[in-house]
């Protein structure tokens, strides 16, 4: 099967008695257990949309002995309860994640946003990567969260690539390995596993492995020298968990085994010579990989879910992530167990390390002491005074200012005093969409300030005169909140109708001030705006720190990368 796990050496490091624990609880389990522990489980607060099935979630514990839990977020007390009915029901405990990757609120509503990779990049000071690890691991722990699945040790190489835009710390392996270490370690302050993703390494391309199977085109020597180097660099540091991506890399996959022909191409999910030759053995990975979400097109339009189940485990992944329909998948799973898909070998080393890491965090002693759930005093952390400042912080630094070519900033209620407000936005009402309507928080904060704010209505693609225009409006205030993934291959902005008036058409009108407060490269899309600014998030607290900045009151601090041109000469005019 090739390299087998070592227990007692990083990132694990277990002593004789978790050893112990390890070996006496798999040799214990049934087929079904075992099966069980392969998979990790979305739970939601109410109705369940993708598996299917009516049971409790008691029953879904006691029928599928599932190993690991994931659940969509909500408030913190909700969360928390979910947590604890969890673990009392679970014989063996659960591995449960949560996807941090900014700060707490990735792990429940309400939970402290801290900073983004590309905010925590522009500020140019690893405190804040640190602060944004730190908090994330105090308010996870806090709902009972062992797991963070972050951060992305993505490389944003391409700039037309919106999966990693704002969660990449750099366009560069050095500062990769520089912001992720101050995240990991500041995570780490709390008790909880490390996960990074995405293997073998995404933002080369503009493409959703959500929607198609993602692609890492760098030779082999291109990617030595700068995925090769974040990888080995987190696997010597003792990072516990990788998530493997959707993604292929082909020129790599080729050098291992030469007989590969395109077709033959998997993405390392289902790729043996991805996961288990080259991150295992190669690179001598000692701790556990799990699957990104098995419902992707990456993973799914590879080959039949019967067979890309077992097929997994088998290529060296650990940890399966999401059912589809938990029977048919679980008979999949067991199946493939049964038939010698899943070697007992390979079965024995992935139960080894998921076990290991639950050893780890002595989720076993905890447990049988009563001390694994989590009370309601503990939650006093989400969103505390402490990380609050921290959020404060993490925006003064972060916030920047791409350029201001035509010198329109400062402005004031005095000059500017009547806003003509616009509002771009991408996904409504999905899973990845924008949950605060950013639009009514700006004109609040500028109205409080003493400015007088109308709305536009982008429907529509008359302008009206000129003339009048410059004679009612003192400043244009674009605001885009473009946020998503998953609905198309590459998020940009999508005007509300075809020539829609809110398309910039007035720079040279009235002074033009465009803020994005999530995806940085907007530019593209807006060449001829000549005020940009990159504010990284819909919080209040970044939207008062970038009018603040707007009007002078503060200043501008964070440091643009070089995709923000998006690779136009008119962007930066």
């Amino acid at each position: 099967m090739g390299k087998y796990v070592d227990l007692t050496k990083k990132p694990y490091q277990l002593d004789d008695s978790q050893i112990k624990w390890v070996e006496e609880t798999i040799k214990g389990m049934s087929d079904r257990e075992k099966v069980g522990q392969l998979f990790t489980n979305l739970f939601f607060f109410g109705e369940d949309k993708f598996s299917g099935n009516d049971l409790t979630n008691k029953e879904i514990l006691e029928k599928y002995h599932i190993g690991g839990a994931r659940y969509m977020g909500a408030e913190s007390e909700t969360v928390q309860d979910l947590l604890n009915e969890l673990q009392s029901h679970s014989k063996i405990p659960l591995l449960v994640a949560a996807n941090c990757d900014a700060g707490g609120n990735g792990a429940c509503k309400h939970g402290t946003y801290i900073a983004s990779g590309a905010q925590a990049e522009a500020a140019l000071d690893t405190s804040v990567a640190y602060n944004a690890g730190y908090v994330s691991g105090r308010e996870a722990t806090a709902l009972g969260v062992n797991v963070n699945f972050d951060p992305c040790v993505d490389i944003l190489k391409n700039w037309r690539n919106t999966i990693v835009n704002t969660r990449a710390y750099g366009t560069n392996a050095s500062d990769v390995i520089k912001y992720t270490d101050a995240y990991l370690k500041g995570l780490t302050q709390s008790e909880i596993i490390q996960c990074i993703k995405h293997w073998p390494g995404d933002g080369t391309e503009e493409r959703d492995q959500h929607l198609v199977l993602g692609v890492n085109e760098l030779s082999v020597d291109e990617w030595e020298d700068s995925f090769g180097r974040v990888y080995r660099h987190h696997i010597n540091e003792g990072v516990e968990m990788i998530m493997a991506g959707h993604i292929a890399l082909p020129a790599y996959q080729k050098a291992l085994n030469p007989d590969l022909k395109d077709e033959d191409i998997l993405p390392a999910t289902l790729a043996e010579e991805l996961t288990q030759e080259l991150l295992k053995e190669k690179l001598d990975f000692n701790g556990m990989v799990i699957t990104d979400a098995s419902h992707m097109l990456g993973m799914t339009a590879a080959m039949r879910r019967e067979d890309y189940v077992p097929r997994a485990i088998q290529a060296g992944c650990d940890m399966f992530l999401f059912f589809n329909n938990l029977e048919e998948d679980f008979n999949f799973m067991l199946q493939g167990y049964q038939k010698g898909v899943i070697t007992e070998d390979r079965m024995t080393d992935a139960l080894r390390r998921i076990l290991g890491l639950k050893a780890k965090l002595n989720l076993h002693v905890k447990q049988q002491e009563g001390t694994l759930l989590k009370d309601k005093e503990a939650l006093s952390v989400v969103g505390s005074e402490e990380h609050l400042k921290m959020r404060k912080d993490a925006a003064d630094k972060g916030i920047t200012l791409v350029k201001d070519t035509q010198g329109n900033l400062p402005i004031s209620p005095a000059t500017h005093k009547r806003v003509r407000l616009y509002l771009l936005e991408g996904e409504k009402g999905g899973l990845q969409s924008t949950g605060t309507n950013a639009g009514d928080v700006v004109k609040a904060e500028l109205e409080k300030r003493g400015y007088e704010v109308t709305i536009n209505d982008g429907t529509t693609r008359v302008k009206g005169e000129t003339l009048k225009y410059r004679e009612e409006v003192d400043l244009a205030l674009v605001i885009a909140n473009v946020i998503g993934y998953g609905a198309q291959n590459n998020y940009r902005i999508q005007w509300k109708t075809a020539m829609s008036n809110e398309v910039p058409w007035y720079v040279y009108e009235v002074p033009t001030v465009f803020a994005s407060l999530n995806f940085t490269t907007h530019l593209h899309d807006a060449t001829m705006v000549k005020t940009f600014i990159n504010a990284y998030h819909e919080n209040e607290e970044n939207i008062t720190q970038l009018i603040d900045k707007l009007e002078g009151k503060s200043t501008f601090k964070g440091q643009p990368n070089n995709n923000v041109w998006a690779n136009k000469w008119q962007a930066k005019l």
